[in-house]
């Protein structure tokens, strides 16, 4: 497993290909498999904002789109231009409650270098899941 500053780095570097006309808000995701690889992911925008795509989002649906499960994904980081460490938004803890395990690190961070850790647990407790339905 790569350190946390590394999967770090590469979110900052996918911040860098966020499509945010409208906010102005870019947002960068990495995505760390068991094997190594890495699925970047950014925020991409649009003028009908409901249709808009969260970074991490976008970096989990690459990988699950690249053959990857949730039994591959062992670290995700997410960076964002914000005073804290970004926190993702309740779209995405929905998402990574159901696609992202549980014990995994959640790397957050802002550009000044603040970093806190977390997982999917603490991010959304008391998670809507498939066995609720």
């Amino acid at each position: 497993m790569m350190d946390k500053e590394t999967l770090i780095e590469l979110a900052k570097e996918a911040r860098e290909l966020s499509y945010s006309p409208y906010s102005k808000f870019a947002v960068g995701a990495a995505l760390e498999c068991e094997d190594g690889s890495v699925y970047l992911g950014a925020n991409v925008e649009n003028a009908s904002y409901p249709l808009s795509m969260c970074a991490e989002r976008n970096a989990i649906y690459n990988a699950l789109m690249d053959g990857k499960s949730k039994d591959d994904f062992v670290a995700l980081a997410v960076i964002g231009d914000t005073e804290d460490p970004i926190s993702p938004c309740g779209a995405c803890r929905q998402v990574l409650s159901e696609l992202f395990p549980e014990e995994a690190p959640i790397y957050l961070a802002n550009l000044d270098g603040k970093i806190s850790i977390t997982d999917i647990r603490s991010l959304l407790p008391f998670a809507f899941a498939g066995g609720d339905l």
